[in-house]
């Protein structure tokens, strides 16, 4: 075995003896953790599919900003110039590096504790943001029947803590629950796609929006819509063999979520004569009625709550692995390792998240949503980084899935989603700057309180896959 795939090893000795312990207490009659349980191919496809997606709902501004022409042209080129480089940059890594932590753990692996810890605060504050969105809009659509602060304060708080207890019963159940919910808000659409075809008139397809198009707004809503391909790696861990699951599930991923968007936008936009100015978020809801009647629009209406529910179960599987993923490492202290007796689940990791995600859901700050693309740009660009290095500086890594490019090609296909990246910080106002700037002054004093705490012995950490990784971080360079 060469030098490169030893010092990989005590990376994942801790979460493969986790694995070994989980599987002696199923068959125990435990109930616990079991080969059974992993995630397997279907379910970790819809997983990711809520992580970027869960349908097209929000993609109506992208028309309202540009006309329908540029949005299909949108949709159909940005998967694929966005998605696709991502992909295949975790594809290869989660095979090369099938660890919980996922993003964490390959900054960790490249650049060092530090640049890992930063990562995964930039991430993880832009995944709660995002997560903090869903049962807000769920209670805005209960809001309109059952109106008032109190009964909205009540559904936000009672869906994040239900929600989150389904969280804490398994990633199995989360993953299967997430193809059913799949299916049901996908099923509208495909009926509308359908229905819609002998009333579409291409020419519908040219019109242009009134006035100046609002470029900055389009391409927001694409980013925004088609962002966090790389979520899903930070429970790789806890999938079926997956080095050869993640390559494949995210090749799925793409093409499903490519057509859930361009389908029902096509047909909705040649089905319809509505002009750009009246594409406001619901529109395909009210799009859907026309096309198909009342009952149609109904069911997109309630499938847009039950996509909010998988994107909020499948965003917080992905911010409490990578808390645990985190504390596997000992950039965390242990306690966010610790599973439940019963499930094998996170418990603590999951409650964390819970309770930041209730906390950042309660907040009234415009700059919130644009502060959490900052946030994942910047952590993006750093995930480029390591990907590049450590193909440059490790060359003999095992990797049971490698994208098929040398090392320039590779630089010029993390150029293109880079350059975007780049371009959303640069636009991002003040208020964006301060608040990422005090969040990456958290993540580096966070950086020093935990080394004080491992020195000073003050909290529990796992030191010894730690210090075996870290001691070998230089050793792991040489070739």
């Amino acid at each position: 075995m060469n030098q490169e795939n030893q010092t990989i090893e005590p990376l994942l000795q801790h979460q493969q003896q986790e694995k070994e312990e989980d599987g002696t207490t199923a068959m125990q009659g435990g109930g616990g953790h079991h080969r059974g349980s992993k995630l397997t191919l279907l379910p970790l496809v819809f997983l990711i599919y809520f992580e970027v997606a869960g349908g097209p709902y929000g993609a109506e501004r992208a028309v309202k900003a540009a006309g329908p022409l540029f949005t299909l042209l949108g949709f159909l080129v940005f998967p694929f110039a966005w998605g696709v480089p991502e992909s295949l940059v975790t594809a290869e890594l989660a095979a090369a590096l099938p660890g919980n932590g996922g993003f964490v753990l390959w900054a960790d692996r490249a650049f060092g504790p530090l640049a890992g810890l930063l990562l995964g605060t930039w991430k993880y504050f832009s995944c709660v943001v995002n997560i903090a969105a869903y049962p807000a809009l769920v209670a805005d659509y209960l809001g309109q029947v059952v109106p008032g602060s109190g009964a909205r304060t009540g559904t936000v708080v009672g869906m994040t803590v239900l929600l989150s207890l389904v969280n804490c019963t398994g990633l199995s159940i989360v993953g299967w629950g997430a193809v059913a919910l799949g299916f049901v808000s996908l099923a509208p659409f495909v009926l509308m796609t359908g229905m819609a075809v002998p009333k579409v008139r291409p020419r519908r397809w040219a019109v242009q929006a009134k006035g100046t198009k609002d470029w900055r707004l389009f391409l927001n809503t694409l980013f925004w819509n088609l962002n966090y391909w790389d979520s899903a790696s930070t429970m790789a861990g806890e999938v079926e063999r997956p080095e050869r699951t993640f390559p494949r599930a995210l090749a799925v991923a793409v093409v499903l979520i490519a057509a859930s968007y361009l389908l029902p936008l096509m047909a909705a936009t040649g089905a319809t004569d509505a002009p750009p100015e009246a594409w406001a978020n619901g529109y395909l809801a009210d799009a859907a009625g026309i096309i198909g009647g009342a009952w149609l629009k109904y069911w997109i209406e309630a499938g847009a709550v039950l996509s909010s529910v998988g994107m909020f179960e499948a965003q917080l599987s992905s911010g409490a692995y990578q808390l645990l993923g985190m504390a596997d490492l000992g950039l965390l202290p242990s306690a966010f390792a610790r599973r439940a007796t019963h499930f094998r689940t996170p418990w603590v990791a999951i409650a964390a998240s819970a309770a930041v995600t209730l906390g950042v859901s309660l907040l009234a700050f415009d700059d919130v949503v644009a502060s959490a693309n900052f946030l994942y740009s910047l952590g993006t660009l750093l995930e480029f980084g390591a990907f590049l290095w450590l193909r440059a500086r490790l060359p003999g890594l095992k990797r049971p899935y490698s994208v098929p490019l040398p090392l320039p090609a590779l630089a010029a296909m993390c150029a293109v989603p880079s350059a975007f990246l780049v371009y959303v910080c640069a636009v991002a106002g003040w208020r964006v700057f301060a608040l990422a700037g005090a969040l990456t002054a958290l993540g580096v004093g966070l950086h020093g309180a935990m080394r004080l705490s491992r020195s000073k012995k003050w909290l529990r950490f796992n030191t010894a896959a730690a210090e075996d990784h870290h001691g070998n971080h230089a050793a792991g360079y040489r070739v």
